[in-house]
């Protein structure tokens, strides 16, 4: 299964197990510093959801960032092997296509 498949499955996973109610959902506890867990109740007031709802939000896209974080890494190996340097005819192809604008 690919990183953007991953991702695509772990949301609709996310929503149908948020969507199923709360008691239904796994119940954890967390323990979080005071100044972070305010900040979160202001948010969620600001944003008018759940707190449950805010902490999933915050779940789902640490884990979309982790999962992309090898992804970045295997394209910049990948990139940082390749000249970066576009050839010199497709550049000259590339402004002729444009043709001259005045910006």
């Amino acid at each position: 299964m690919g990183p953007r498949l991953q991702v695509a499955y772990l949301r609709r996973a996310i929503a149908f197990w948020y969507n199923l109610g709360y008691t239904a959902a796994m119940k954890t506890a967390i323990s979080i510093p005071d100044p972070l867990f305010k900040e979160a109740e202001r948010l969620t007031k600001r944003l008018r959801i759940p707190r449950s709802q805010l902490y999933a939000r915050a779940l789902e896209d640490y884990v979309k960032r982790q999962m992309s974080k090898g992804i970045k890494e295997a394209l910049d190996e990948v990139y940082s092997t390749e000249p970066s340097e576009l050839d010199p005819v497709i550049a000259q192809l590339q402004a002729e296509a444009l043709g001259r604008e005045d910006w």
